[in-house]
């Protein structure tokens, strides 16, 4: 090893960025590392390698999503309670997906292009002769969350309130959105329920009043399609309805919001690329947007759970054992990314893992966030000239999303 480790278990390692150094030195001395975890954990397997993040992620029947998809250890009467579409494998995993996954098809994305241009278009207009403000608050968070609105045919009022309640529940480790902070408030007594906090239940209460108005009267949203039987007469039940609208309002408004706020600020970093938008081509404005994805990778790791003994790189990992997939690690691994340290807007291919890619679990929402990203990226461009920054980014507290809280800039309208 180069250095000693950053402590890559620590929420408090990522307030200042992912510690590149220390998985570049895993990748290359001990690419599937035994990881302690001083906080009391049992400890786990790091996969630090693309191809070997790749093998797990496709091998589901000896990497299993079952036991959960964080760090965290939990009884079986908690993984029961607290499963989501995540925390399943096939064939549950397959029926269930197949369920949910019709409105978020990219034929159907397609469709929405109109709707985001529209939304991002009356959000930056009303930003007109605004000069300096946090991009986070005033656009990042904005966007994703109309148009979750927007596809759940939910009230504009209510949208900041449940916004607010989707923090606290992926920011279940940063105390700026919530009381409950995983690793420093006895959080037992809602261990029951997901991300460990009570504010699932809100949104229980929530998810079950908007179901039974789409019951009564049928609407062409998301939630109204979920009802919907398939052809064969399958559905999905009360509990699994609820918690894929928790995931929808967790999971689907803030790595979007990061993954635009990360997006800028490499512009920002580069500003001779934000300058060529305006003049790129649709296919490079997507290739821009993809490399975003991958040097952002705000879902920094899934862990999986060992069902058999299986040898992975020189290590014996038996069953029962934690393994964890590094996404932000394999993204920049040198022996499938050329100078994976460098952002090239026109990297391709680039099949990053940001998402999940080439996996059963790949995101339901790629295609939607894509889209979002690059139509905000496009308006952006038409629109300021120039973006720098006027403070310090600000980062989230967590060992799970990489993202950024707070990005102050000054915008130079055209």
């Amino acid at each position: 090893m180069a250095g000693p480790l950053a402590d890559i278990t620590s929420h408090d390692t990522y307030v200042s960025g992912v510690p590149h150094e220390t998985f570049r030195d895993l990748r290359e001395h001990d690419p599937v590392h035994w990881t302690e975890e001083p906080s009391g954990g049992r400890g786990f397997w790091s996969l630090t390698k693309y191809d070997d993040v790749l093998f797990a992620s496709r091998s589901t029947e000896t990497f299993s999503s079952r036991w959960g998809i964080r760090l965290e250890d939990m009884d079986p009467e908690e993984t029961e309670a607290r499963r989501t579409l995540m925390e399943m494998d096939a064939p549950e995993h397959t029926r269930l997906r197949r369920l949910v996954s019709r409105p978020f098809a990219p034929k159907t994305v397609y469709e929405y292009e109109d709707a985001v241009r529209t939304m991002a278009v009356d959000l930056l207009d009303s930003l007109e002769g605004e000069r300096e403000f946090n991009f986070v608050s005033r656009v990042a968070r904005e966007l994703p969350m109309r148009m979750l609105g927007r596809l759940l045919g939910l009230p504009d009022e209510d949208l900041e309130w449940l916004v607010q309640r989707g923090d606290a529940l992926i920011g279940n480790s940063d105390p700026d959105f919530t009381d409950f902070v995983v690793d420093q408030v006895d959080t037992s007594e809602y261990r029951l329920l997901p991300f460990r906090s009570p504010v699932s239940l809100e949104l229980f209460e929530y998810a079950t009043q908007a179901l039974d108005e789409r019951r009564l009267h049928p609407t062409h949203d998301v939630l109204t399609a979920l009802l919907e039987p398939t052809a064969d007469g399958d559905s999905l039940d009360d509990l699994a309805l609820k918690n894929f609208f928790t995931l929808m309002v967790a999971a689907g408004n803030d790595t979007t919001r990061y993954s635009m706020t990360g997006g800028l600020l490499s512009m920002i970093e580069r500003p001779e690329v934000y300058a060529r938008i305006p003049s790129m081509t649709l296919d490079e404005r997507k290739l821009l947007v993809d490399e975003m994805l991958r040097w952002t990778t705000v879902t920094m790791h899934f862990r999986r759970t060992a069902t058999v003994d299986t040898e992975l790189g020189d290590q014996l990992v038996r069953a029962g054992d934690k393994v964890v997939l590094w996404y932000a690690s394999a993204n920049f691994d040198e022996d499938h990314f050329e100078a994976p340290m460098e952002f090239r807007p026109d990297r391709s291919p680039n099949d990053h893992v940001a998402f999940g890619l080439h996996s059963p679990h790949l995101c339901l929402g790629q295609h939607l966030a894509r889209l979002e990203m690059r139509v905000l990226f496009e308006e952006m461009a038409n629109r300021w000239s120039g973006v720098e920054l006027v403070g310090e980014p600000v980062r989230l507290r967590s060992n799970f999303i990489s993202g950024i809280k707070e990005l102050p800039i000054r915008v130079t309208w055209r």
